[in-house]
């Protein structure tokens, strides 16, 4: 029986029982199946292996010095990288208390001494294709978290997972949520002044320390719109401080490109500023698009609300609205007035952000 077609490659085993013949005779049988082999004759180095190596199989007799096979096994169980690592206790001990034990003991299978080759082996390829499919789904799991990642942060990314039918479907719900826009001033003179491939160096720099700071804070990376960022908080996940976080992230983007301002050779963005805008509302959030390329963004007229008052922000400026204000009371600020914003009947009351 050849068992390199299960995996593609040559399965990795760990045998472990405190008699030689009978690894030798494990060995032999795995060996010549295509496997590669490690055997041991006590627990301890058994479970050492286990877990440098990361084998596709491990066989485990009970009784066995320093540690015996049930030991071993529970500790392969309980730990987080080898859990699904399939184990078959293989041991003389043939009653049904044995075999319970095992099993409690997180055992995938129970084979009894002696046994029959056949039987051993078609039961090594049934956990290794179990083995391969859980290593399958695992693989696209991570990617999916990988595609995620450059969306939100980590433990959003968790949360989305645990029901992505909801939080990934093409659609859109009414959400209230905290949108903000984040722009360099002067960056059309500066592209027009430097060489394409410092304007490029420039924009992935400044965008790659502002994005992480919404990461942080636990917002949500919508896109990057030429030389600006958009962000929002309070979707997929929303909290009762989605717009504390977002004047958080504002101030640390600030302070942030302050210092990305002295600390880059040439003063090469000392003609740069970062304008902020932010607002709170009721928007629709969701998967935009068709079901093979979709956005996770928000729409609405009070998505433009925070663009244009970016689009009036000062170098060095946060302007933020009556709503977002509102909902951090305890901002500091200073009352800028009511303005007209371009699209809009009803003025809006704006306040500059100066810390909180």
């Amino acid at each position: 029986m050849d068992l390199k077609s299960v995996l593609s490659r040559s399965p990795k085993i760990v045998v472990a029982d405190d008699d030689w013949l009978n690894r030798d005779l494990l060995e032999t049988y795995l060996t010549n199946a295509g496997c590669e082999v490690a055997s041991f004759g006590d627990g301890e180095q058994a479970l050492h292996s286990i877990q440098k190596n990361l084998p596709d199989l491990a066989l485990l007799d009970i009784r066995m010095p320093k540690m015996d096979g049930l030991s071993v096994c529970r500790q392969v169980k309980d730990d987080p990288r080898t859990q699904f690592i399939p184990i078959i206790i293989v041991t003389a001990l043939d009653s049904q208390d044995e075999e319970l034990n095992a099993i409690e003991s997180g055992a995938d299978d129970f084979i009894t001494k002696p046994f029959n080759s056949v039987i051993l082996l078609t039961r090594v390829r049934s956990l290794l294709r179990l083995k391969r499919l859980h290593d399958e789904l695992e693989s696209r799991s991570q990617l999916l978290q990988l595609a995620l990642h450059r969306y939100v942060d980590a433990e959003v990314a968790d949360i989305i997972l645990t029901d992505p039918d909801r939080h990934l479907k093409l659609g859109g719900e009414t959400r209230n949520v905290t949108v903000l826009f984040a722009d360099l001033r002067d960056f059309t003179r500066f592209s027009a002044n430097h060489p394409a491939t410092q304007v490029v160096d420039v924009l992935n720099m400044v965008f790659n320390e502002l994005v992480e700071i919404v990461f942080r804070h636990k917002g949500t990376f919508d896109k990057f719109l030429g030389d600006a960022i958009m962000a929002f908080f309070g979707a997929p996940i929303q909290g009762e401080d989605d717009a504390d976080r977002a004047l958080r992230s504002a101030i640390e983007m600030q302070r942030c490109f302050d210092r990305l301002r002295t600390e880059v050779d040439g003063n090469v963005l000392e003609s740069l500023g970062l304008g902020v805008g932010i607002h709170s509302g009721e928007v629709t959030v969701g998967n935009i698009g068709s079901e093979r390329v979709m956005d996770y963004t928000v729409i609405g007229d009070n998505v433009n609300i925070s663009r244009r008052l970016q689009e009036l922000a000062r170098p060095g400026e946060i302007l933020i609205s009556e709503a977002t204000y509102q909902m951090v009371p305890q901002a500091q600020v200073q009352h800028l007035g009511t303005q007209a914003l371009p699209g809009r009947r009803e003025p809006v009351t704006i306040y500059s952000l100066m810390d909180l």
